[in-house]
């Protein structure tokens, strides 16, 4: 497979903004990844206290901060965040660079309103 060249210029990495949303995405994937085994540690913690008899109520009064849930909700905000930013990033630089909203639809299994909506989109890139 042969790779076309385009016209339009590659910044310096420090400048591509895609390269940064990527790299904030893995930045993001690491920090997941401790909460994770953070996650698990405190399953295994529950499952022996259950096993001790304990009730839910008593467990979740003994249960230290972050909880479980909450250690679950972080990552999925923080994904979701991430994720969104190199969406957003992606389509704007496609367009740029002479897509059409069809064809980024289609690279990013989104419909084209979807397109519409993140290259319209204000928040911060």
């Amino acid at each position: 497979m042969q790779l076309e060249m385009s016209a339009t210029p590659i910044p310096a990495s420090s400048d591509d903004a895609v390269i940064q949303a990527m790299d904030q995405l893995v930045a993001v994937m690491h920090e997941i990844s401790h909460r994770n085994e953070e996650a698990a540690r405190r399953v295994a913690e529950i499952r022996e206290m259950r096993a001790q008899g304990l009730s839910y109520r008593d467990i979740a009064t003994r249960e230290e901060k972050p909880r479980l849930v909450e250690l679950t909700r972080e990552n999925l905000d923080d994904l979701l965040d991430a994720g969104g930013r190199l969406r957003r990033t992606a389509a704007r630089t496609l367009h740029e660079q002479g897509l059409t909203m069809e064809q980024i639809a289609e690279l990013l299994g989104v419909t084209r309103q979807r397109v519409s909506a993140l290259l319209r989109s204000r928040r911060a890139v």
